[in-house]
């Protein structure tokens, strides 16, 4: 089992395997996944429906397995972003990152001064709660430090950036959103069309280049085996809401054989 920070998980050579959470914010889920092998989770709110108020309790519920979480925020919104990172969240996955001014935004509201404008309110979630006296310059970068920034590649326009976007200081992972890019592509669901492939490639070795990490959602293990292979050295098996179903629908269908 992993006791790993989500920085510290960056650019580093080996595979780190996580999931998404689409359904179950239980309060056992993130012993439940650390127990499992679990390195990282994904809170997703672009297509749950969950608010501030789930995020800040499945945080608490990460960091008492010592689990990182990223938190996909709906939308590249300034509010989005810092809100969730004040929940404590280690890290943000922001969706349809197209260009190098877009990647900027994000980051000014993901960093506190001088990296950033980040609004400043100190002694909460993020700091643990914690009593402190440092100078605000110091807790400040300590935060930016800390704070992992995984931006979508979603589109042709953000497949073509994705060197420029990789290059930025605080972007540390560019995410392929597979299907978002199809259907940008005019191709839902060609996930073997030779323009898809190359921009999938061309963002591989965009991240690697500049010492970031790359990252995709894979329908299952196998899946995610193969974008290891291709370069990938964050992969997300599934979701939990698909997970259960395949194990419970493999299960039935064994009871059922028998």
């Amino acid at each position: 089992m992993t006791t790993n920070t989500l920085r510290s998980l960056i650019g580093t050579p080996g595979t780190k395997i996580g999931t998404f959470l689409f359904e179950f914010a239980t309060p056992g889920i993130g012993q439940i996944l650390k127990a499992a092998g679990a390195d990282y989770a994904v809170l997703d709110m672009e297509h749950t429906g969950f608010g501030f108020d789930t995020v800040r309790q499945v945080v608490r519920y990460c960091q008492a397995a010592v689990l990182p979480l990223i938190v996909r925020v709906p939308s590249q919104q300034r509010h989005h972003i810092s809100r969730a990172l004040d929940t404590g969240a280690e890290g943000i996955m922001v969706p349809i990152v197209s260009s190098v001014a877009q990647a900027k935004a994000v980051l000014d509201a993901a960093k506190y001064w001088p990296d950033g404008t980040r609004g400043v309110a100190l002694g909460l979630a993020h700091e643990r709660f914690a009593m402190r006296s440092e100078p605000l310059l110091d807790r400040f970068a300590e935060q930016n430090a800390r704070t992992v920034v995984i931006l979508q590649v979603e589109d042709p326009r953000g497949a073509d950036a994705a060197g420029e976007i990789a290059a930025l200081p605080g972007v540390d992972m560019l995410w392929l959103g597979h299907n978002d890019l199809s259907v940008a592509m005019n191709k839902p669901g060609a996930f073997d069309h030779p323009d898809f492939l190359r921009h999938e490639r061309e963002s591989i070795a965009e991240a690697r280049k500049h010492g970031k990490s790359a990252g995709r959602l894979g329908v299952d293990a196998r899946q995610c085996a193969a974008f290891v292979k291709l370069g990938y050295d964050f992969v997300a098996i599934a979701g939990d809401v698909w997970l259960l179903q395949q194990a419970f629908a493999a299960g039935v269908a064994a009871v059922r054989k028998a």
